[in-house]
């Protein structure tokens, strides 16, 4: 993916910075990837997933305690008890995108990375700061009470849930992985994917997932 600077130099002038004053940061999300035109570079199979009766997407914007990752599950859940839904006729997917990238990062990255203390995470349940991942919180560590187990990010994949992250926004995780080790981006992109969360496929954009996710029949849901 073409970098910040190298955006800034293709403008060159400076004609559309005068014209549309944005920061570099905030430019990010229109920074096109080389690879963008051609569909079969992005894994986007998951849409042969979406098969259930019921089906809605969940846009997941913001860290804001996990709670945007939670209500994926807490919808499916509530559809089998009010609806009577058995679990496979419903469809939930989520898109972890803008801030929400970092719920998409393991515990492993979180530490490194110091992601806690640096967007300032409360824990769901104590709203007390945090330097875990609330999304992957477990009763097994201590680190919640069990009854919330089974809205953690990977139990909801493990459940059949399907889990989209921004690309575009991904680029942030790895500028930090350049930033602290100084290497290629090439070699930060690397270590960023294998801290990824399994099961996590990435996607073009948030926008695009969410969008695409709409076309397959999903009820779009702001999570967070």
């Amino acid at each position: 993916m073409p970098n910040r600077r190298a955006f800034l130099e293709q403008v060159g002038a400076g004609a559309m910075l005068a014209a549309f004053p944005f920061t570099s940061s905030g430019a990010a999300e229109f920074i096109p990837r080389e690879t963008s035109n051609t569909s079969d570079a992005w894994d986007l199979s998951w849409t042969e997933r979406v098969t259930g009766k019921y089906r809605a997407v969940f846009d997941v914007p913001e860290i804001e305690s996990g709670y945007g990752v939670w209500r994926a599950s807490v919808w499916k859940n509530q559809y089998v008890d009010v609806l009577k839904a058995s679990p496979n006729e419903c469809s939930p997917v989520m898109v972890l995108r803008h801030n929400g990238i970092a719920l998409a990062m393991n515990q492993k990255f979180w530490d490194e990375y110091a992601l806690g203390k640096k967007n300032a995470v409360k824990h769901p349940v104590t709203e007390q700061l945090t330097d875990r991942n609330p999304a992957l919180l477990s009763s097994a560590r201590k680190e919640q009470p069990a009854m919330f187990d089974g809205f953690a990010l990977d139990k909801f994949l493990a459940a059949g849930g399907i889990a989209l992250a921004c690309d575009l926004a991904f680029a942030d995780m790895v500028t930090l992985v350049t930033k602290k080790h100084k290497g290629s981006e090439e070699t930060a992109r690397a270590t960023a994917l294998s801290m990824l969360v399994p099961g996590v496929i990435l996607q073009p954009s948030g926008v695009f997932a969410a969008v695409r996710a709409q076309d397959v029949g999903c009820k779009y849901v702001r999570a967070s």
